[in-house]
Protein backbone atom coordinates (compact mmCIF):
# COMPACT_ATOMS: atom_id res chain seq x y z
CA UNK A 1 0.00 0.00 0.00
CA UNK A 2 1.65 3.11 -0.78
CA UNK A 3 2.32 5.73 1.86
CA UNK A 4 0.42 8.92 2.25
CA UNK A 5 3.04 12.05 3.29
CA UNK A 6 1.21 14.65 4.93
CA UNK A 7 1.72 18.24 4.06
CA UNK A 8 4.76 20.26 5.20
CA UNK A 9 2.68 23.01 6.23
CA UNK A 10 0.47 20.77 8.10
CA UNK A 11 3.28 19.51 9.74
CA UNK A 12 5.17 22.59 11.01
CA UNK A 13 1.82 23.76 11.86
CA UNK A 14 1.16 21.21 14.69
CA UNK A 15 4.80 21.54 15.73
CA UNK A 16 4.38 25.38 16.24
CA UNK A 17 1.15 25.10 17.99
CA UNK A 18 2.60 22.78 20.19
CA UNK A 19 5.75 25.09 21.23
CA UNK A 20 3.55 27.58 22.11
CA UNK A 21 0.73 25.21 24.15
CA UNK A 22 4.17 24.29 26.11
CA UNK A 23 5.34 27.58 26.21
CA UNK A 24 2.20 29.07 27.68
CA UNK A 25 2.26 26.25 30.57
CA UNK A 26 5.67 26.83 31.86
CA UNK A 27 4.78 30.86 32.40
CA UNK A 28 1.32 29.38 33.82
CA UNK A 29 3.24 27.57 36.30
CA UNK A 30 5.99 29.43 37.54
CA UNK A 31 5.15 33.17 37.60
CA UNK A 32 4.57 34.34 40.59
CA UNK A 33 0.92 35.63 41.39
CA UNK A 34 -0.02 39.05 42.36
CA UNK A 35 3.35 40.16 41.47
CA UNK A 36 5.03 41.97 38.41
CA UNK A 37 8.85 40.85 37.90
CA UNK A 38 11.38 42.55 35.32
CA UNK A 39 14.92 41.67 35.12
CA UNK A 40 17.48 44.60 36.12
CA UNK A 41 21.59 44.07 36.28
CA UNK A 42 20.97 43.87 40.04
CA UNK A 43 18.31 41.24 40.53
CA UNK A 44 14.68 40.59 39.92
CA UNK A 45 12.05 43.12 40.52
CA UNK A 46 8.63 42.74 41.88
CA UNK A 47 5.92 44.82 43.50
CA UNK A 48 4.28 43.55 46.55
CA UNK A 49 1.43 45.86 48.47
CA UNK A 50 1.36 47.79 51.34
CA UNK A 51 -0.49 46.01 54.39
CA UNK A 52 -1.91 46.86 57.35
CA UNK A 53 -1.42 44.64 60.59
CA UNK A 54 0.71 44.80 63.64
CA UNK A 55 4.47 45.15 63.43
CA UNK A 56 6.80 43.07 65.67
CA UNK A 57 10.36 42.63 66.87
CA UNK A 58 12.04 39.90 69.02
CA UNK A 59 15.17 39.22 70.51
CA UNK A 60 16.07 35.33 70.08
CA UNK A 61 18.06 33.22 72.33
CA UNK A 62 18.93 29.88 73.19
CA UNK A 63 17.91 28.31 76.34
CA UNK A 64 16.87 25.10 78.36
CA UNK A 65 14.10 24.15 80.97
CA UNK A 66 14.56 23.82 84.50
CA UNK A 67 12.42 24.37 87.28
CA UNK A 68 11.73 27.23 89.25
CA UNK A 69 12.42 25.51 92.74
CA UNK A 70 15.50 22.95 93.78
CA UNK A 71 17.05 22.40 96.59
CA UNK A 72 19.45 19.81 97.42
CA UNK A 73 19.89 18.20 100.98
CA UNK A 74 22.52 17.22 102.76
CA UNK A 75 23.09 15.42 106.21
CA UNK A 76 23.60 17.59 109.13
CA UNK A 77 25.98 15.22 110.91
CA UNK A 78 29.02 13.23 109.25
CA UNK A 79 28.40 8.79 109.16
CA UNK A 80 27.53 5.62 107.05
CA UNK A 81 24.65 5.57 104.85
CA UNK A 82 22.52 3.22 106.76
CA UNK A 83 18.94 3.87 104.54
CA UNK A 84 17.90 5.41 101.44
CA UNK A 85 14.08 6.25 101.29
CA UNK A 86 13.69 7.65 98.02
CA UNK A 87 14.92 7.01 94.35
CA UNK A 88 15.18 9.44 91.52
CA UNK A 89 11.83 10.23 89.76
CA UNK A 90 9.88 9.57 93.09
CA UNK A 91 7.78 12.58 94.71
CA UNK A 92 7.78 13.49 98.27
CA UNK A 93 6.64 15.92 100.41
CA UNK A 94 7.88 18.13 102.28
CA UNK A 95 9.69 16.75 105.73
CA UNK A 96 9.92 13.15 104.62
CA UNK A 97 12.54 11.03 105.41
CA UNK A 98 15.07 10.71 102.30
CA UNK A 99 17.88 8.79 103.98
CA UNK A 100 19.47 8.10 107.33
CA UNK A 101 23.30 7.74 108.57
CA UNK A 102 24.38 5.71 111.46
CA UNK A 103 23.69 7.58 114.72
CA UNK A 104 25.59 5.72 117.12
CA UNK A 105 28.50 7.91 117.73
CA UNK A 106 26.20 10.75 118.03
CA UNK A 107 23.98 9.18 120.41
CA UNK A 108 26.55 8.75 122.65
CA UNK A 109 27.84 12.04 122.52
CA UNK A 110 24.37 13.25 123.49
CA UNK A 111 24.56 11.16 126.57
CA UNK A 112 27.82 12.01 127.27
CA UNK A 113 26.21 15.61 127.16
CA UNK A 114 23.36 15.24 128.97
CA UNK A 115 25.29 13.71 131.88
CA UNK A 116 27.81 16.71 131.93
CA UNK A 117 25.12 19.08 132.07
CA UNK A 118 23.81 17.05 135.37
CA UNK A 119 27.38 17.08 136.72
CA UNK A 120 27.45 21.38 136.45
CA UNK A 121 23.98 21.71 137.31
CA UNK A 122 24.83 19.41 140.54
CA UNK A 123 27.94 22.07 141.31
CA UNK A 124 25.59 24.72 140.92
CA UNK A 125 23.73 23.41 144.05
CA UNK A 126 26.40 23.27 145.92
CA UNK A 127 28.11 26.50 144.96
CA UNK A 128 24.79 27.89 146.46
CA UNK A 129 24.12 25.71 149.47
CA UNK A 130 27.87 26.86 150.63
CA UNK A 131 27.02 30.38 149.79
CA UNK A 132 29.76 30.64 147.39
CA UNK A 133 30.07 32.51 144.51
CA UNK A 134 27.68 30.96 141.63
CA UNK A 135 29.18 32.63 139.07
CA UNK A 136 31.56 30.19 137.73
CA UNK A 137 28.90 27.33 138.73
CA UNK A 138 26.43 29.34 136.48
CA UNK A 139 29.04 29.16 133.24
CA UNK A 140 29.88 25.70 133.64
CA UNK A 141 25.89 24.99 132.79
CA UNK A 142 25.20 27.53 130.29
CA UNK A 143 28.20 25.81 128.22
CA UNK A 144 26.88 22.25 129.39
CA UNK A 145 23.53 23.22 127.80
CA UNK A 146 24.96 24.16 124.67
CA UNK A 147 27.30 21.21 124.20
CA UNK A 148 23.55 18.96 124.90
CA UNK A 149 21.74 21.46 122.50
CA UNK A 150 24.91 21.05 119.47
CA UNK A 151 24.49 17.03 120.29
CA UNK A 152 21.07 16.98 119.86
CA UNK A 153 21.43 18.51 116.39
CA UNK A 154 23.90 16.18 116.02
CA UNK A 155 21.39 13.22 116.05
CA UNK A 156 18.93 14.62 114.24
CA UNK A 157 21.51 15.72 111.76
CA UNK A 158 21.86 11.67 111.07
CA UNK A 159 18.30 11.16 109.22
CA UNK A 160 17.80 13.57 106.00
CA UNK A 161 14.06 14.69 105.31
CA UNK A 162 12.94 16.99 102.52
CA UNK A 163 13.19 20.41 102.77
CA UNK A 164 10.52 20.96 99.89
CA UNK A 165 7.84 19.36 98.05
CA UNK A 166 8.83 18.35 94.70
CA UNK A 167 10.40 15.06 92.69
CA UNK A 168 13.69 13.93 93.33
CA UNK A 169 16.12 14.37 90.68
CA UNK A 170 19.52 12.81 92.12
CA UNK A 171 20.42 11.07 94.98
CA UNK A 172 24.39 11.32 95.55
CA UNK A 173 25.47 8.14 97.66
CA UNK A 174 25.39 4.54 98.30
CA UNK A 175 24.17 2.50 100.85
CA UNK A 176 27.00 2.28 103.09
CA UNK A 177 28.89 4.72 102.25
CA UNK A 178 29.84 8.22 103.56
CA UNK A 179 27.97 11.09 104.00
CA UNK A 180 29.69 14.05 104.55
CA UNK A 181 27.41 16.30 107.31
CA UNK A 182 26.87 20.03 106.90
CA UNK A 183 25.50 22.55 109.50
CA UNK A 184 25.06 25.87 107.15
CA UNK A 185 22.06 26.24 105.41
CA UNK A 186 22.16 27.71 101.47
CA UNK A 187 18.97 28.58 99.37
CA UNK A 188 17.42 26.79 96.62
CA UNK A 189 18.17 27.54 92.87
CA UNK A 190 15.93 28.92 90.59
CA UNK A 191 13.37 31.52 92.14
CA UNK A 192 12.32 29.62 95.06
CA UNK A 193 12.70 30.70 98.62
CA UNK A 194 15.45 29.80 100.89
CA UNK A 195 14.88 26.70 103.41
CA UNK A 196 16.78 24.86 106.23
CA UNK A 197 15.95 23.21 108.90
CA UNK A 198 17.25 21.36 111.64
CA UNK A 199 17.32 17.71 109.84
CA UNK A 200 19.93 19.35 107.28
CA UNK A 201 20.30 21.90 104.68
CA UNK A 202 19.97 23.03 101.41
CA UNK A 203 22.48 24.12 99.10
CA UNK A 204 22.32 26.83 96.41
CA UNK A 205 24.24 24.48 94.19
CA UNK A 206 21.74 21.72 92.34
CA UNK A 207 23.32 18.44 92.57
CA UNK A 208 26.17 18.79 95.06
CA UNK A 209 23.61 17.77 98.05
CA UNK A 210 23.10 14.03 98.94
CA UNK A 211 19.68 14.62 97.24
CA UNK A 212 18.20 16.85 94.82
CA UNK A 213 14.92 17.68 94.59
CA UNK A 214 13.13 19.72 91.96
CA UNK A 215 9.67 20.97 91.74
CA UNK A 216 8.83 19.88 88.17
CA UNK A 217 5.13 21.08 87.93
CA UNK A 218 6.63 24.83 87.78
CA UNK A 219 9.38 25.21 84.84
CA UNK A 220 11.23 28.35 83.58
CA UNK A 221 13.12 28.70 80.79
CA UNK A 222 17.15 30.43 81.12
CA UNK A 223 18.71 31.57 78.15
CA UNK A 224 21.75 33.52 77.07
CA UNK A 225 21.11 37.04 75.17
CA UNK A 226 23.94 38.66 73.05
CA UNK A 227 25.12 41.93 74.85
CA UNK A 228 23.79 44.23 72.18
CA UNK A 229 20.19 42.47 72.72
CA UNK A 230 20.32 42.71 76.58
CA UNK A 231 20.03 46.51 76.49
CA UNK A 232 16.59 45.71 74.77
CA UNK A 233 15.26 43.45 77.60
CA UNK A 234 12.52 44.46 80.33
CA UNK A 235 10.93 42.45 82.90
CA UNK A 236 7.32 41.63 82.16
CA UNK A 237 7.83 40.93 78.08
CA UNK A 238 5.85 38.39 76.47
CA UNK A 239 7.69 35.75 75.30
CA UNK A 240 7.32 32.36 72.53
CA UNK A 241 8.71 29.53 73.36
CA UNK A 242 9.51 26.56 70.75
CA UNK A 243 11.36 23.68 71.52
CA UNK A 244 14.18 21.60 69.29
CA UNK A 245 13.11 18.24 70.19
CA UNK A 246 9.36 18.71 70.32
CA UNK A 247 8.48 20.26 66.99
CA UNK A 248 4.74 20.95 67.91
CA UNK A 249 5.33 21.99 71.28
CA UNK A 250 5.02 25.76 71.94
CA UNK A 251 4.01 28.12 75.08
CA UNK A 252 3.76 31.64 75.73
CA UNK A 253 6.00 33.08 78.57
CA UNK A 254 6.97 36.16 80.46
CA UNK A 255 10.50 37.25 80.76
CA UNK A 256 10.91 37.51 84.47
CA UNK A 257 14.30 38.81 85.00
CA UNK A 258 17.55 39.38 83.78
CA UNK A 259 20.97 38.56 84.91
CA UNK A 260 23.12 41.91 86.29
CA UNK A 261 26.17 40.66 85.78
CA UNK A 262 27.62 39.26 82.37
CA UNK A 263 29.19 36.07 81.19
CA UNK A 264 32.44 35.83 78.99
CA UNK A 265 33.78 33.21 76.70
CA UNK A 266 36.30 34.11 74.31
CA UNK A 267 35.30 37.66 73.02
CA UNK A 268 31.74 36.56 73.23
CA UNK A 269 29.89 38.78 76.03
CA UNK A 270 26.08 37.60 76.85
CA UNK A 271 23.29 38.09 80.18
CA UNK A 272 21.19 35.64 81.43
CA UNK A 273 17.32 35.63 81.11
CA UNK A 274 14.86 33.74 82.67
CA UNK A 275 11.66 33.32 81.20
CA UNK A 276 8.43 31.99 83.14
CA UNK A 277 6.37 29.69 81.41
CA UNK A 278 2.39 29.23 81.43
CA UNK A 279 0.67 26.53 80.05
CA UNK A 280 3.19 23.82 79.07
CA UNK A 281 2.78 21.23 76.06
CA UNK A 282 2.88 17.58 76.63
CA UNK A 283 6.22 16.58 77.19
CA UNK A 284 7.90 18.85 78.21
CA UNK A 285 10.78 18.35 80.70
CA UNK A 286 13.41 19.80 82.84
CA UNK A 287 16.65 19.91 80.75
CA UNK A 288 15.03 20.34 77.20
CA UNK A 289 16.59 22.69 74.70
CA UNK A 290 14.50 25.37 73.44
CA UNK A 291 14.43 28.52 71.53
CA UNK A 292 13.08 31.60 73.05
CA UNK A 293 11.88 34.99 71.46
CA UNK A 294 11.26 37.50 73.75
CA UNK A 295 9.00 40.57 71.97
CA UNK A 296 11.07 43.72 72.66
CA UNK A 297 8.55 46.12 70.36
CA UNK A 298 4.90 45.75 69.10
CA UNK A 299 2.87 48.46 67.34
CA UNK A 300 -0.72 47.28 66.08
CA UNK A 301 -2.89 48.22 63.07
CA UNK A 302 0.23 49.97 61.28
CA UNK A 303 1.20 50.38 57.51
CA UNK A 304 3.54 47.70 56.86
CA UNK A 305 5.79 47.27 54.26
CA UNK A 306 8.87 44.75 53.38
CA UNK A 307 12.24 46.00 54.87
CA UNK A 308 13.65 45.61 51.24
CA UNK A 309 11.70 47.98 49.79
CA UNK A 310 12.83 50.61 52.02
CA UNK A 311 15.79 52.31 50.62
CA UNK A 312 17.85 54.66 53.93
CA UNK A 313 20.80 56.84 53.24
CA UNK A 314 21.90 59.43 56.30
CA UNK A 315 18.24 59.13 58.02
CA UNK A 316 16.22 59.44 54.43
CA UNK A 317 14.16 56.63 54.03
CA UNK A 318 12.34 56.28 50.13
CA UNK A 319 10.71 53.53 48.55
CA UNK A 320 9.55 53.27 44.84
CA UNK A 321 6.36 52.93 44.12
CA UNK A 322 4.64 51.15 40.96
CA UNK A 323 1.90 54.47 39.37
CA UNK A 324 0.20 53.12 36.49
CA UNK A 325 3.15 50.87 35.76
CA UNK A 326 5.82 53.24 36.28
CA UNK A 327 8.24 53.58 39.06
CA UNK A 328 7.85 56.42 41.27
CA UNK A 329 10.30 57.52 44.06
CA UNK A 330 9.10 58.92 47.38
CA UNK A 331 10.31 59.83 50.81
CA UNK A 332 8.11 58.06 53.84
CA UNK A 333 8.72 57.91 57.32
CA UNK A 334 9.10 54.92 59.12
CA UNK A 335 8.19 53.85 62.73
CA UNK A 336 9.29 50.25 64.09
CA UNK A 337 11.55 48.07 61.92
CA UNK A 338 10.33 44.89 63.12
CA UNK A 339 11.28 41.04 62.28
CA UNK A 340 9.79 40.35 58.91
CA UNK A 341 7.98 44.16 58.54
CA UNK A 342 8.60 48.01 58.55
CA UNK A 343 5.74 50.34 60.17
CA UNK A 344 5.54 53.26 57.76
CA UNK A 345 4.24 56.38 59.19
CA UNK A 346 3.83 58.62 56.06
CA UNK A 347 4.06 58.41 52.76
CA UNK A 348 2.27 55.37 52.15
CA UNK A 349 -1.33 53.64 52.26
CA UNK A 350 -2.50 50.08 52.30
CA UNK A 351 -2.80 48.96 48.94
CA UNK A 352 0.12 50.63 47.15
CA UNK A 353 2.63 48.73 45.68
CA UNK A 354 6.34 48.83 45.63
CA UNK A 355 8.79 47.65 44.20
CA UNK A 356 11.30 44.86 45.72
CA UNK A 357 14.36 44.07 44.13
CA UNK A 358 15.50 40.50 44.24
CA UNK A 359 19.37 40.15 43.82
CA UNK A 360 20.43 37.70 41.51
CA UNK A 361 22.58 35.83 43.79
CA UNK A 362 21.62 34.84 47.70
CA UNK A 363 18.26 35.87 49.78
CA UNK A 364 16.02 33.29 50.14
CA UNK A 365 15.34 31.40 47.48
CA UNK A 366 13.23 27.49 47.06
CA UNK A 367 13.99 26.18 43.65
CA UNK A 368 15.37 29.61 42.48
CA UNK A 369 12.30 31.07 43.05
CA UNK A 370 12.93 33.92 45.90
CA UNK A 371 10.09 33.43 48.51
CA UNK A 372 8.83 36.51 50.41
CA UNK A 373 7.81 36.11 54.20
CA UNK A 374 4.69 37.60 53.36
CA UNK A 375 3.00 40.35 51.15
CA UNK A 376 0.47 37.77 49.51
CA UNK A 377 3.18 35.79 47.85
CA UNK A 378 3.68 33.37 50.39
CA UNK A 379 2.86 32.97 53.90
CA UNK A 380 5.53 32.28 56.98
CA UNK A 381 5.68 28.94 57.81
CA UNK A 382 3.10 27.55 60.22
CA UNK A 383 3.80 29.30 63.64
CA UNK A 384 6.55 31.33 62.45
CA UNK A 385 6.89 34.93 60.89
CA UNK A 386 5.33 36.76 57.85
CA UNK A 387 2.36 38.90 56.92
CA UNK A 388 -1.40 37.34 56.84
CA UNK A 389 -3.98 38.18 54.93
CA UNK A 390 -2.81 38.58 51.22
CA UNK A 391 -2.36 42.01 49.59
CA UNK A 392 -3.76 43.73 52.59
CA UNK A 393 -1.10 42.71 54.75
CA UNK A 394 -1.92 40.84 58.14
CA UNK A 395 -0.22 40.12 61.37
CA UNK A 396 3.02 39.66 61.76
CA UNK A 397 4.92 38.83 64.49
CA UNK A 398 7.40 36.38 65.36
CA UNK A 399 6.40 32.76 66.10
CA UNK A 400 2.83 33.91 66.70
Amino acid sequence: MPVRLRPAWLVNGLLAAAVVAGGLWVYSSFAPAEASTAGTAGGTTRTVPVGRGTVTKTVSASGSVRSTSTATASFGTTGTVTSIAVTVGQRVAKGATLATVDDTAAKRQLAAAEDDLDAARDALDRAQDAHADPASAQDQVDQAERDVDAAQDAVAGTVLKAPMAGTVTAVDGTLGGPASGSSSAGSTSGSGSSRSGSTGSTSSSAGSGFVTIEDLSHLEVTASVAEADATKLRAGQPARVTWNALPDARADGTLAAVGPTATTSGDVVTYGATVRLGALPDGVRAGQTVEVAIVVGEKADAVTVLPAAITSAGGRHTVTVDQDGQHVSRDVEIGLQGDQATEVTAGLEPGEQVVVTIPTSGGNQNGGEFRFPGGGFSGGPAGGSGFRGGNTGGRQGAGR
